[in-house]
């Protein structure tokens, strides 16, 4: 698919787009509890429909009810010996610990770049936890089959926050007692914040941390019991990034759905708005941001990294040299998005430099329209998207598809606020 994209000014109010990293790990909770879960606000997003499928074949049943969804759960119970992750990572590293709990022999597997994601944080830890475990040289496909046994246990979480997520799901779930995770080179902490969240939310059984390098399983944890767990999906902020930043650049917009307190990694798109000189205002569960003359900034994004898209971005327009450290979280996502961001917006006339762990844009007034490519990358093409709409002439993206990982509507969104978009093929 390609998308045509010319120079645009944008108004409007939209809704945020269901946040997959809530989404993802509502249904993981709904799965490892016993009884009837109703996820309201559900997302639709490829990802989100990855997690629906991967609970169904562990056991779970599932009912889609207008904006609801209905899951009825008596625990782990696989129904197939083949779970298929599609190409999300979250999912492949969450539902691994989970699908570790069974006694049942399955085989776990991906698509895309998925297949290429270094995993061999399983091979160093199952064998620990008594899970027989055998992985492509570290990536997947996997053999799996347990059940974990939970034990103290110390893991380096330096890659990604997204497979202690898997086993601090994973200890809950089967009633962990006195057992402690010890955590080295935590990245990503707020991710944690949300995942303890959603356990709360859910009533499971949430350890003590400590300062992110322990988590403290007490035997004397008391579950309440629940009949029906009602849930909402948070907006998403990692989607939301990108309307912000467009209406920075090239318009005004009205995000509603945002949590402003939310445990989401990416609400800190708000600091660097602030930081560039852009103009916004909070109101009541909506946000507001106008263009405005934007000067460069710093900013570090490490435990933040899906938010390197949408400020690479920003920062095209801003006057100077903006700087955001914490380019090593880019290598292992749908792409190598450190490179994919300075070929594909060099491409646009956008200077970018790779130095060490940081990145370095050099702003303009207007960038140039050109052909660039998303790398099957949803967050690629929408940064191109963005970057477009103050382009001095059409921008085409190829791969343009890649959207629907994670914001199947964002073009549409656009095209409803006055965005110049068509589609090509």
């Amino acid at each position: 698919m390609i998308v045509s994209i010319a120079s645009s000014q944008i108004k409007g109010k939209l809704k945020a787009p269901s946040s997959k990293s809530s989404m993802q790990r509502a249904c993981a909770a709904a799965l490892v509890r016993v009884g009837k879960t109703i996820i309201h606000h559900y997302g639709k997003s490829d990802d989100d429909v990855s997690a629906i499928g991967i609970i169904e074949k562990l056991g779970a049943t599932v009912e889609r009810r207008d904006d609801d969804l209905i899951i009825v759960s008596k625990g782990i119970v696989p129904i197939n010996n083949t779970i298929h992750f599609g190409e999300s990572g979250l999912s492949a590293r969450l539902f691994t610990s989970l699908a570790a709990l069974s006694h049942a022999q399955l085989s776990l597997t991906g698509e895309g770049s998925l297949l290429e994601r270094p995993m061999r944080f399983f091979d160093d830890q199952f064998p620990e936890l008594g899970v027989k475990f055998h992985s492509q040289e570290g990536k997947l496909p996997f053999q799996i089959e347990g059940p974990m046994i939970p034990k103290d246990i110390e893991i380096d979480a330096s890659l990604s926050s997204q497979f202690l997520t898997g086993l601090l799901f994973a200890y809950s779930a089967c009633q962990a007692k006195d057992v402690t995770i010890k955590v080295n080179d935590l990245k990503s902490k707020p991710y944690i914040d949300l995942t303890l969240d959603v356990m709360s939310k859910f009533g499971m059984k949430v350890p003590k941390c400590t300062q992110y390098e322990s988590y403290y399983f007490d035997k004397e944890m008391v579950i309440p019991s629940q009949n029906i767990i009602h849930y909402s999906v948070e907006g998403d902020w990692s989607g939301a990034a990108f309307l912000l930043v467009a209406a920075a650049i090239s318009g005004t917009i009205t995000v509603e759905g945002l949590d402003i307190f939310s445990k989401q990694a990416d609400t800190k798109i708000l600091t660097a708005l602030k930081e560039c000189g852009c103009f916004s205002k909070i109101d009541n569960g909506s946000i507001t941001v106008s263009h405005h003359s934007l000067q460069a900034f710093c900013f570090d994004a490490t435990d933040c990294p899906d938010l390197f898209p949408p400020l690479v971005a920003l920062a095209s327009y801003c006057k100077g040299k903006t700087i955001i450290t914490g380019t090593s979280r880019l290598i292992h996502k749908e792409s190598n998005r450190a490179i994919s961001l300075k070929d594909e917006f060099g491409k646009m006339g956008i200077l970018i430099e790779l130095i060490g762990n940081e990145m370095i844009i050099h702003g303009v007034d207007n960038a140039v329209g050109n052909t660039v490519d998303s790398h099957n990358d949803h967050r690629i093409a929408m940064a191109c998207a963005v970057a477009a709409l103050r382009c001095n002439s059409v921008v085409e993206i190829l791969n343009a598809e890649a959207i629907h990982k994670s914001y199947p509507h964002f073009y549409q969104d656009l095209k409803g606020i006055g965005a110049n978009i068509s589609e090509i093929s």
